[in-house]
């Protein structure tokens, strides 16, 4: 490698970094890439604090997309106008709920704003003069003076950080005010927002490598502490506390997710056995389940469902933990009783339905097949649940039905060659003509031009 493409190389690693840190609207095919946690009760606890937000924010929330990552770095960003997405490590590091409700309302503002349109043209309008005086650097290089050129270029790419974080500050401060009057018109305090800004008043100071992913995408200087200390003072709820309520089911959920995305040995030294609270059994119950110790997990989630015997969450570990020892039939009446409890989670519903196929019975197979398919019903974005279907559906002799299940598998999971593959397949064995058969072509049509931009 010469010395002019080392820092070509340099610059636009430069802006890259720079254009991440100010949450540039994320593809489909990054998002994907990303490691997505799809559990019930982490889904239902954040969507019990983001819908209202944007009821009053005037979005739908059935068309915002809520995302979890499995990331431990502090950060929440919106991607897409209609997507949001939270990083485990948001949840887990913060002290109460208030403080992620903060975070929230404060994403729900860029969202209603529009600010992710705005972005790309601030970033169309900075990246002009950087090309321009990387043109000019060049060409004084190309003249016998590289240190000359490189101060050029640097100057360029200066100009446009600093122009596209300008424009940044002045997207967070909207966001800002935007949060607090939804919290305010939700009857919630601000102060969890303010709180967690001020732990990051000081992050911009320190090298890139070391800050937190929030601190990065959200700087907070001291005036932006300053107005939104008056902001929150201001509202007739800036003291008004969490409700127990609200604040046990955070609690159980950090507790769940450090057991889930934390290393066995880290979550029980943070939950000790000394510890008898719920949300200490809780990480511990997963910390033991990916060890894995099933005995101590059972007893953990035992203890649990002995003082809440009709909680989903817990019928539904306590289920997954028997499937997981061999003991499949001990595992369905868990999950059973979850269904029955929360009809509408299609993911409990799919581990109950994958329970009943494992024993085999044709008659537990047919009920899986039932289960299995009213989980599609309420979420066809569900590749395991395709997965379970088409199992069931190949016990039954339903060939043409299982390919056609593997093809949805594929298609959700977006490999759209091998869905097509499997749509072809189904479509030898299905009748002409019939719904199914009907679908079959029609992943194959959209299969086949999603293609060509999954390539690029």
């Amino acid at each position: 490698m010469n010395w002019n493409s080392a820092l070509l190389k340099h610059v636009s690693v430069a802006v890259a970094a720079t254009m991440l840190a100010v949450s540039v609207p994320v593809s489909t095919a990054s998002a994907q890439d990303m490691a997505l946690i799809r559990d019930t009760e982490t889904e239902r606890v954040l969507r019990s604090y983001l819908d209202p937000l944007l009821v009053v924010a005037g979005l739908n929330p059935q068309a915002v997309k809520l995302h979890i990552v499995n990331d431990p770095s502090i950060n929440a960003f919106v991607a897409d106008g209609q997507r949001m997405f939270i990083h485990t490590g948001l949840i887990t590091e913060s002290d109460r709920a208030n403080q992620l409700i903060g975070v929230l309302a404060h994403e729900t503002g860029h969202m209603a704003g529009g600010h992710l349109i705005r972005l790309r043209e601030g970033v169309r309008v900075a990246t002009v003069p950087m090309l321009l005086s990387m043109a000019a650097g060049l060409g004084v290089m190309l003249l016998g003076a590289p240190d000359a050129g490189a101060a050029i270029m640097m100057s360029g790419q200066q100009f446009a950080m600093g122009s596209l974080f300008a424009f940044t500050r002045v997207q967070e401060s909207a966001a800002d005010q935007a949060g607090l009057r939804y919290l305010e018109a939700t009857q919630q305090s601000g102060r969890g927002m303010l709180d967690l800004f001020r732990r990051f008043e000081g992050e911009e100071i320190l090298s890139y490598e070391r800050q937190e992913e929030y601190a990065r995408s959200h700087p907070a200087p001291r005036d932006r502490i300053n107005r939104l200390e008056q902001l929150v003072e201001a509202s007739p709820y800036a003291d008004k506390p969490d409700s127990p309520e609200v604040q046990y089911a955070f609690e159980m959920l950090k507790a769940k997710l450090r057991g889930y995305t934390t290393s066995p040995t880290v979550t029980l030294r943070q939950y000790p056995i000394s510890d008898t609270s719920k949300q200490a059994r809780y990480a511990r119950a997963m910390a033991y389940f990916r060890q894995p110790d099933m005995a101590r997990a059972f007893q953990e989630i035992e203890s649990l469902l002995s003082e809440e015997p009709e909680n989903p969450y817990f019928l539904e570990m306590y289920g997954q933990i028997n499937v997981e020892m061999g003991r499949i039939t001990d595992g369905i009446a868990p999950y059973e009783r979850a269904v029955a409890i929360l009809p509408d989670a299609p993911q409990i519903r799919t581990a109950y339905g994958s329970a009943l196929l494992g024993t085999g019975t044709e008659e537990n197979v047919q009920k899986a097949r039932g289960e299995l398919e009213t989980a599609l019903q309420q979420e066809n974005d569900l590749p395991f649940a395709w997965y379970e279907l088409a199992k069931a559906y190949n016990q039954l002799g339903l060939q043409g039905e299982a390919q056609l299940a593997t093809a949805e598998r594929y298609f959700s999971a977006g490999s759209y060659p091998e869905a097509m593959q499997f749509a072809y397949r189904a479509q030898q064995r299905l009748t002409g003509g019939t719904r199914e058969w009907q679908r079959a072509n029609d992943i194959m049509a959209i299969a086949q031009a999603q293609i060509p931009n999954a390539r690029n």
